[in-house]
C-alpha cells in the first residue's frame, strides 16, 4: 500500500472514531445512572477528541485502532447504561473504571505524539480558523484545538493559542456560549490564571475578562473559583495582567452577589493598596476604582472601606492629571457618599469640594466628559446642606456655572441648567448671586430652547430667582425680557415652556411697579387675557386681576380692547 493510500485509509479511519466518538458523548448525557463516572469518562472522551482532531492521521494511525476498540467498548456500556440491561452494579461500574483507565491512557498516548511533533519540527498543524458565519461544529473543531494547544504546547504554543482564542471571542459572541459550554475550558483558563508563566497569565486574564463580559457566565466563572487568582495577580502579577484582572473583577462586580467573594478573598485591601500607590497607572487604577465603586453597594464593605482611609485616598485621586483616574475616582466619591451624610460630610472635610471646583475651572485642562462628571458629583455631593452651598458660593462656582452655560458644549449647559436650578432651591443667598452674575438673561435665552425639559428648567430657576426683590428689579430693566415672556405666552405658541411657570414669573414681577407697567404697555400684553378668556389658565386670570387694579385699569382697557 502506498504512502498516499495509507494517508486516506488513516484519514478515513480518524473522521470514524471522531465522529464516534461525539455521537457518545451526547448519548452519554441521557445516562441517569452511575453519573459521576459517566461526568469522568465524558471529560476524557473530550479530551481525546480534542487531541485527535488537532492531530493529523498520519502520526496517529499507530494509535486509531486501539482507541477506535476502546471507544466501541465504551459506547456498548453507555447503551446498556441506558437501557438498564447490565447483570450487576458492581460488575458494571468495573468495566467502567477499566474503561476510563483505557481512555486515560489514550489520552496521555496523544498527548506524548503531539509533544513529540512540536520539539521535532518547532510547529504543528495550524486548523484553519473558521470564516464569519461558520456552522457551530467548525467552530467547536477550532476551539477544540485551540484547547488541545492549551494544553499539551509549550509556552509559545498555549501564549498563541490563547491570542487566538481572545481574537474569536471578542469579534464573535458565539465562541463565548461555546466555551462556557464546555466546563473543561472554563476551569483551564482559570487554572491559567494562577499558572507560574507571566505570559500565559496576562492572555488567560484577558480572555476571561470578556467572557465575564456576558451577565449570564459570570457565574461559570464565579463557580469555576475565578475570584482567588484574579486576586492574587492583582497582589503580585505583572502590570498587564493586574489590568485584565482589574477589568475582569470590576466586570463580575456588577453583580453584588460577587462582591463578598471579593472582600472574602482580600481584595478590597489589595484593590485600595493599588488605589495609593503613586506608582500605578490610570490603566490599572481606573478599573479598581470601578471594582470599589461596585463593592461600596454592600453597605458592611463600604464601612470597611470608609475606615480604612477611601475618602482621603480618593480626593487625592481627583487632582490626578490622568483623566482615567479623576473620571474614576469621582464617580467612586459619588458612590460611596449617595445617601450616606456622614461620608458627603466627610468628604466636604477633606476638601473634596474644593477639588472638584478646581477640576472646573475653565483654566485646568481637561475634556468635556471631565467635566460633566464633576459637574453631576457637585449636584449630587453638595445641596444636602446649606454649608455645603455656602462653600460653593465662597469658592466662585457661580461664575464657573455662568462660563458653562455661556459656552460650554449642550451637554454640560443642561447639567448647568440642573445646578443652577438647585442653587435657586437652595438660598436667598444663593439667588442673589446668581442674579449678580447675570444668569437671569442667560436663562430667558433658554425660554426659547427646543428642548422641552431646557425650557422647562429655565423657566423653573428663573421663577426661583424672581422671588428675590433685587432680582426682580434687575430683570425688569431690560423691556426685552418680559417682550420674550408674554411672547412665548401665545396660545398658539407651540415651542413655549410651562405656561404656568412663566405667568408665576410675571405675577412675581408685578409686585414691582415698573414689572406692572411694562408688562400692560407690551405690544403681547393680550396673550394674558386671550389665556384667561379661553380658561386655559385660572393663573392667567389671577394674573390679570392682579394687573387690573384702578391705577393700571384703564391702560389695560386701551391695550385689551383696541
Amino acid at each position: 500500500m502506498g504512502d498516499q493510500q495509507q494517508s486516506t485509509t488513516a484519514g478515513s479511519v480518524l473522521r470514524r472514531v471522531v465522529a464516534l466518538i461525539s455521537s457518545l458523548i451526547t448519548l452519554s448525557l441521557s445516562i441517569r445512572v452511575f453519573a459521576g463516572k459517566w461526568q469522568l469518562i465524558r471529560i476524557r472522551l473530550e479530551e481525546l477528541n480534542s487531541a485527535l482532531v488537532a492531530g493529523d492521521a498520519t502520526s496517529l494511525s499507530g494509535e486509531l485502532p486501539a482507541i477506535t476498540a476502546t471507544v466501541e467498548e465504551c459506547h456498548e456500556l453507555a447503551r446498556r447504561c441506558v437501557d438498564l440491561s447490565y447483570s450487576g452494579k458492581l460488575l458494571m461500574q468495573s468495566d467502567l473504571d477499566v474503561t476510563l483507565g483505557k481512555l486515560e491512557a489514550h489520552v496521555k498516548k496523544l498527548s506524548e505524539i503531539f509533544k513529540k511533533r512540536v520539539s521535532m519540527h518547532g510547529y504543528a498543524v495550524v486548523v484553519s480558523r473558521p470564516g464569519f458565519g461558520a456552522c457551530k461544529d467548525d467552530m467547536r473543531f477550532y476551539l477544540r484545538d485551540l484547547m488541545t494547544r492549551m494544553k499539551v504546547g509549550d509556552l509559545g504554543m498555549r501564549k498563541q493559542a490563547l491570542m487566538n482564542l481572545h481574537d474569536v471571542v471578542v469579534e464573535d459572541d458565539k465562541y463565548v456560549k461555546l466555551v462556557v459550554e464546555v466546563s473543561e475550558f472554563v476551569h483551564v483558563l482559570v487554572d491559567f490564571l494562577g499558572c507560574n508563566e507571566v505570559e500565559v497569565v496576562e492572555e488567560a486574564a484577558k480572555v476571561v475578562s470578556v467572557v465575564a463580559g456576558f451577565d449570564s457566565y459570570k457565574g461559570v466563572l464565579v463557580g469555576a473559583g475565578v475570584i482567588a487568582p484574579l486576586i492574587r495577580i492583582l497582589e503580585c502579577g505583572s502590570e498587564v495582567g493586574k489590568v485584565g484582572a482589574a477589568r475582569c473583577l470590576h466586570r463580575l462586580t456588577e453583580n453584588s452577589d460577587n462582591a463578598w467573594c471579593v472582600s472574602a478573598h482580600g481584595g478590597v485591601t489589595v484593590l485600595l493598596r493599588i488605589c495609593e500607590s503613586v506608582e500605578c497607572k490610570g490603566e490599572l487604577v481606573s478599573p479598581a476604582c470601578g471594582v470599589l465603586g461596585n463593592l461600596c453597594g454592600v453597605e458592611e464593605i463600604k464601612r470597611f472601606m470608609v475606615e480604612e482611609g477611601v475618602v482621603s485616598t480618593f480626593v487625592k485621586l481627583v487632582r490626578s492629571k490622568n483623566e482615567a483616574i479623576q473620571v474614576s475616582s469621582v464617580e467612586l466619591i459619588q458612590n460611596i457618599a449617595s445617601g450616606d451624610e456622614l461620608v458627603r460630610q466627610m468628604v466636604v472635610r477633606e476638601g473634596g469640594v474644593r477639588v472638584l471646583l478646581r477640576v472646573l475651572d475653565p483654566k485646568w485642562t481637561c475634556s468635556s466628559k471631565t467635566r460633566e462628571v464633576v459637574m453631576r458629583a457637585i449636584q449630587n455631593l453638595c445641596f444636602s446642606s446649606s454649608s455645603c452651598v455656602t462653600l460653593l458660593l465662597s469658592h466662585g462656582f457661580v461664575d464657573q456655572l455662568m462660563y458653562y452655560i455661556r459656552s460650554g458644549e449642550v451637554s454640560i449647559q443642561e447639567l448647568g441648567l440642573k445646578v443652577a436650578f438647585r442653587l435657586c432651591e437652595a438660598s436667598d443667598e444663593a439667588k442673589k448671586a446668581l442674579g449678580d452674575a447675570g444668569f437671569m438673561a442667560e436663562l430667558v435665552k433658554f425660554l426659547n430652547a427646543k428642548s422641552f425639559e431646557v425650557r422647562e428648567m429655565a423657566a423653573e430657576a428663573l421663577s426661583g430667582m424672581v422671588m428675590v426683590a433685587k432680582n426682580r428689579k434687575r430683570f425688569v430693566q431690560d423691556d426685552q425680557n418680559i417682550a420674550l415672556l408674554l411672547q412665548l405666552l401665545d396660545p398658539g405658541e407651540g415651542n413655549s415652556g410651562n405656561k404656568t411657570l412663566l405667568i408665576s414669573i410675571l405675577m412675581s414681577l408685578t409686585s414691582c411697579n415698573s414689572g406692572r407697567k411694562k408688562i400692560v404697555s407690551s405690544g403681547y400684553a393680550k396673550n394674558i387675557e386671550r389665556l384667561a378668556e379661553a380658561e386655559v389658565s385660572s393663573d392667567a386670570k389671577r394674573l390679570v386681576r392682579k394687573l387690573s387694579t384702578n391705577r393700571f385699569r384703564s391702560m389695560l382697557s386701551g391695550i385689551w380692547h383696541s
